[in-house]
């Protein structure tokens, strides 16, 4: 059994300061960091680099388009990595989708990470385009998967519906902390999730309130970060299916 946590943060292009998402994301103690609107305008590489160091992560990948990175403790080894422009709308940001498979203590797992459309038209497709793209890359690349998403809308919108219809909502299904997460200084909307395959078992997922100083999550950025705390390996699943999860 391999316990692995895994934090979806949009950083809001480090606004508040790396400093302060620097605290947030080590009083989470992640395995990876899957980093939603990192900076990537004026001075982007340096400013990314700065927020590596800080933090002792690793970039698995750091891509300008669509302003997405992938961040990995040392002693996880990455093996191979995806980054896909999605469907361009004219007028609207590019998005895009980061992917990067992970062996972590000789288990497979795959990480991907994404920020959708505020357009509902074109966030639908983005979603969609996201999970055939994450399926591809699980069949070439066999393994359990997590995606880490701002997905811009709630549970009950359509593209969150679409992620849903194959994946799991990890924080609706073992909710730990807090719920909603946005706008962070009085957070009303849960727009930030972590979806899983069948075969990643969740223990726990949500805002680390009891972990991180809520100053500090609502300093660093206007959303808060999503935790969510797993499991690899047959073994920790038959361990797990004997006790309740999410305490």
């Amino acid at each position: 059994m391999t316990e692995f946590r895994m934090l979806s943060y949009n950083v809001h292009g480090l606004r508040g300061g790396p400093d302060a998402v620097a605290r947030v994301v080590d009083a989470c103690a992640p395995d990876v960091v899957c980093l939603q609107e990192a900076p990537y305008l004026l001075r982007w590489q340096s400013r990314r680099r700065r927020l590596d160091r800080s933090i002792g992560m690793v970039p698995a990948i750091s891509r300008r388009t669509g302003g997405l990175a992938v961040l990995y403790r040392p002693g996880i080894e990455v093996h191979r990595i995806g980054h896909h422009v999605l469907r361009r709308y004219p007028g609207l940001r590019v998005r895009s989708l980061s992917m990067a498979a992970l062996q972590v203590e000789g288990l497979p797992l795959l990480v991907a990470c994404a920020h959708f459309d505020p357009h509902p038209g074109a966030r639908l497709h983005h979603a969609g385009e996201a999970v055939d793209r994450l399926a591809a890359f699980a069949a070439e690349n066999p393994g359990p998967f997590v995606l880490a998403a701002d997905a811009a809308c709630s549970p009950g919108d359509a593209a969150w519906r679409l992620l849903t219809a194959g994946l799991r909502d990890a924080a609706a299904e073992h909710p730990w902390g807090g719920s909603a997460t946005f706008p962070a200084h009085a957070p009303r909307r849960r727009v930030d999730g972590v979806f899983a395959s069948g075969d990643v078992l969740v223990r726990r997922a949500g805002v680390p309130v009891d972990l991180v100083d809520p100053a500090d999550m609502a300093a660093a950025s206007d959303h808060l970060p999503v935790l969510a705390d797993i499991v690899l390996g047959e073994a920790g699943e038959a361990e797990e299916g004997r006790r309740p999860v999410g305490g």
